[in-house]
């Protein structure tokens, strides 16, 4: 797989006008095709492989966050990345999930070709699927490269998602109590 990746980018080289044999790129080829798989490695994970059992009892009824969790991803529409930090709170009902399953569930999703909206409600949807929580929220902030880099060229842009499930969702002291918490105020 990666010699036909590195193939493809070789053709791209080409297409863009310059010679894949130069001294700089001669092996671009190639460490394009394993940046690639790297970055979208996330097709080759599932949840359950993902968790391996870290769901464990608890009479913890209150609110679980973890919040700041940087996230890098791929823009599905250009391929460029884009770069930000995810908020997950839930509310558990008789399970917790181990701590570092939040970053692996975010990284596993956000290594794929991606919308921001679609990570979000993915990574919602996991952490709800595996925990069975009351409630579960997500929001993540990103700045995205291809609005950056090219088309309008916006540096200071960032776009903001968010899900809510459950309690979040239906009951408005919950959600804003979560707001407020990731928010610092």
């Amino acid at each position: 797989m990666t010699e036909q990746l590195a193939e493809h980018f070789r053709q791209i080289i080409t297409g863009l006008g310059e010679d894949p044999e130069r001294e700089g790129l001669r092996d671009t080829p190639k460490r394009a095709a394993k940046a690639m798989q790297f970055l979208t490695h996330g097709y080759e994970q599932s949840l359950e492989s993902l968790i391996n059992g870290a769901v464990f009892e608890s009479e913890t009824d209150e609110m679980v966050l973890v919040k700041d969790i940087e996230l890098y991803s791929m823009c599905e529409h250009h391929m460029l990345p884009f770069i930000g930090k995810c908020h997950i709170a839930y509310l558990p009902d008789g399970k917790v999930l181990g701590l570092s399953k939040f970053a692996r569930i975010v990284d596993m999703y956000a290594r794929r070709l991606q919308i921001q909206e679609n990570l979000t409600r993915q990574i919602a949807e996991a952490v709800q699927h595996v925990t069975e929580a009351r409630g579960v929220a997500v929001v993540i902030e990103a700045k995205h490269l291809c609005m950056m880099m090219r088309g309008v060229e916006k540096q200071n842009s960032s776009m903001s998602s968010s899900v809510m499930l459950g309690a979040f969702r239906a009951n408005q002291s919950t959600r804003q109590e979560f707001l407020t918490l990731i928010n610092g105020r």
